[in-house]
């Protein structure tokens, strides 16, 4: 398995339409189409603008087809040109791909 942590920086003022977008239209429709499996998203007690969610797959090949699939898709390329009319949401993105330190070390 290998696992990936994003976390998203909004642009500035730009954080809640961000979050909408992720949990409207990524995690719900983008996400299962290709193979993406939302594990969590979370947002930090106090506001500071970031979204972060975990993903998993089953390996880094799968991981990079899943990924290059969602980039392709002309629906979500739409969905983003369209929330995105104002500005980019984003600011910055952060992504860290894990491995499990110890095969079959059980989660949680």
């Amino acid at each position: 398995m290998i696992y990936e942590i994003r976390v998203y920086e909004a642009a500035e003022g730009r954080a809640d339409a961000m979050r909408r977008r992720f949990y409207d239209n990524v995690a719900i429709r983008f996400f299962p189409r290709h193979g993406i499996e939302l594990l969590g998203a979370f947002t930090a007690s106090v506001d500071d603008g970031r979204l972060t969610y975990m993903t998993r797959f089953a390996d880094e090949d799968g991981r990079k087809k899943a990924w290059a699939s969602f980039a392709a898709d002309p629906e979500w390329a739409a969905v983003k040109a369209a929330s995105e009319t104002d500005g980019p949401l984003l600011r910055n993105q952060i992504v860290s791909v894990l491995s499990p330190a110890i095969a079959g070390l059980p989660l949680g």
